[in-house]
Parts: structure tokens; sequence; C-alpha cells
């Protein structure tokens, strides 16, 4: 009886991470960039030869798959085409990665992402002159046109630092920035292509997270009807006993 309550205990227990992490997807479905959070079970014997087993949920990491990319003819708006990531300087002022290509120029005109982490160019953060109109190459070269004057003062203010490190050498941090694992600078990619005037969406799928958090919920319940029935069947041995007795 015992092992009925802390193997279906256990298994509801995981079911309610799962259920976050769904949850968590679900909220970033309209998130530009977000990547989806994964996650699996496994048994979990309690000891060696052991017949108790545990259910344990297991973060698989994110899912990379590209979303999908649409037009917003705003040129600070940029996309990755495939695969690669956008290097940002993170609050910790460490260099960390995302998807996240809505751009502008913030305190100062360095430019940033929405969320206000300065975009690392290949020697450092880039300044915006005012009065300019920007623009945004395929390679990451960034170029600053006057708003008015010759077009010979045309300046380029840098490169984006566009990187493509390993899917198993980044892991994603709780302000949903990547980083690499030893903490060391991804090495720029020539290779990684970018999409001006677009962003790229959240790759969540809706209709599977609606499903999967459904199906969750139904899990949930059974182990709780489980833990009922234990309960109930320890009401009725102690009901026995007594009678014996």
């Amino acid at each position: 009886m015992d092992r009925l309550v802390f193997v279906a205990a256990s298994g509801a227990r995981q079911l309610l991470a799962r259920q976050d992490a769904i949850a968590q997807n679900v909220a970033n479905v309209s998130t530009p960039g977000y990547r989806a959070e994964t996650a699996a079970a496994r048994a979990a014997p309690l000891a060696a030869g052991s017949t108790r087993v545990f259910a344990l949920e297991v973060a698989t990491g994110p899912d990379l798959t590209p979303g999908p990319i649409e037009s917003t003819g705003r040129p600070l708006d940029v996309a990755l085409q495939g695969p690669g990531w956008i290097a940002v300087q993170a609050p910790d002022g460490r260099e960390a990665y995302t998807r996240a290509g809505s751009l502008e120029a913030g305190a100062g005109g360095v430019l940033q992402t929405r969320a206000g982490h300065a975009v690392l160019g290949e020697g450092g953060p880039i300044a915006v002159p005012p009065e300019h109109r920007i623009e945004i190459a395929r390679d990451g070269t960034v170029t600053a046109i006057p708003e008015s004057g010759p077009r010979g003062s045309v300046q380029v203010l840098g490169r984006l630092k566009l990187v493509n490190p390993p899917a198993e050498a980044l892991a994603r941090g709780a302000d949903g920035l990547f980083r690499t694992r030893d903490g060391a600078p991804a090495p720029a990619d020539p290779q990684v292509a970018l999409v001006a005037g677009a962003l790229e969406g959240s790759n969540v799928n809706a209709a599977e997270a609606l499903v999967g958090m459904i199906g969750v919920a139904r899990q949930f319940e059974l182990h709780m009807k489980l833990v009922a029935q234990a309960e109930d069947n320890a009401r009725r041995a102690a009901s026995l006993l007594n009678v014996t007795a």
C-alpha cells in the first residue's frame, strides 16, 4: 500500500513540474525568438534492487527549432536566418545570446534589445549617432545614414557579433538569455545571416502546448485518485484488523 502512495505522489509532483514548463511555453507563445522548453520523465529506483520506483522529471533543454519569420518593415528588427545567435551584454556584464532581434537605440545611443540588453559588436557595444537612420545588413554590418545632408557622411558603426556554438554548449538562464556552459565567449561565425526588417517568432506550438496541458491535468487527477484509493485501502485494512482483534 505504501508503495502505491509513494509512486503516485512522486508522479503527481513531477507532473506539476511539467505543467509549470508547459505554462511557461504558453505564456511565451508570442515572444519573439523564444525557444520552447522541453522535458521528459524517467524512472528512478529508490535503491539498488528496490522494487519501489519514483518518477523523476528531467529537463531536456530548449527546443532550438527555428520559429517563423515575419516581416515587420522596421529597420531595427532583425531575424536570424537558420541557426545562430545575437551576442548581447547580460546584466552581470558577461556575454550572453538571444534570438530576439527587436533592437532600439537606448540611453546614450547604445544599440540594445527591447529588454534593455546592449547588443555587442565584434569590438563591444555599438553606439548609434543621433539624427541618423540605421541599416543592418545580412552579415550584421550596422550603418548610420544621416537623415539630412550628403550621403558621403554614411558611417559604418560596426558589425553585430553573430555566433553559432554547438547546442549542447549552451544553457538558458533565469533571465531567458543563453550562455555557454563554461562561461567563455563564443567565437563570431561569419556564416550566420540576418534578415533585416523582420522578426523571428516563438517556436512554441500553441495547439500542442494546450493539448499537453490538458493531458498533464488528466494525469495529475489520476494520480490523486490513486492516492485516495491507497487511503481507502488502508482504512479498510484497519477495519478488518479491528474486527479480527
